[in-house]
Formats: C-alpha cells, structure tokens, sequence
C-alpha cells in the first residue's frame, strides 16, 4: 500500500523526523545514510540502511568498516524511498 494508491495514507509521526539518526540515543535529524550488508548473511543486492546526523557519521562508519562490511554513504535526498 503507499500514498498513491490510497491518498492521504500516512506513516504518521511528525515528518521532520522522518530521517533521524541510527545511533543508539541521538534524535538529531540525519543528513547521511550509510547503505551495508553484511556479507556472510546477506545476499550482494540486499542492503540495510543506518542513517547519521554530522556528529555520528564517523562512529557508525567505522564501525561497519571495522567489519569488513561494504558500505556506501550517501545523502538522505538521495535515498531511493
């Protein structure tokens, strides 16, 4: 279901936070999102995404890479959502 087959169909909540950071206890708004699998258990098209404000990008970063996981990180206007 999505809001073009039923208009008005909303997630609720409050749509500036909407993008809000992945790390554990911050509620500041994410401006980047950091697309990783992990590659023993997912397959290579799937990915999960951890968004990250300014402050948290580098901590949750290196905290996928210090993994192995393959990351990308992009803008959250450039998510495909």
């Amino acid at each position: 279901m999505s809001a073009a087959v039923f208009p008005g169909l909303s997630l609720g909540g409050d749509a500036g936070q909407r993008f809000e950071c992945s790390r554990a206890g911050c509620r500041e708004a994410a401006d980047w999102a950091i697309l990783w699998r992990n590659p023993k258990i997912h397959a290579e098209e799937r990915r999960k995404t951890w968004l990250a404000c300014e402050d948290h990008l580098p901590v949750l970063r290196e905290f996928l890479s210090d993994r192995s996981f393959p990351i990308e990180v992009v803008t959250v206007g450039e998510l495909d959502v």
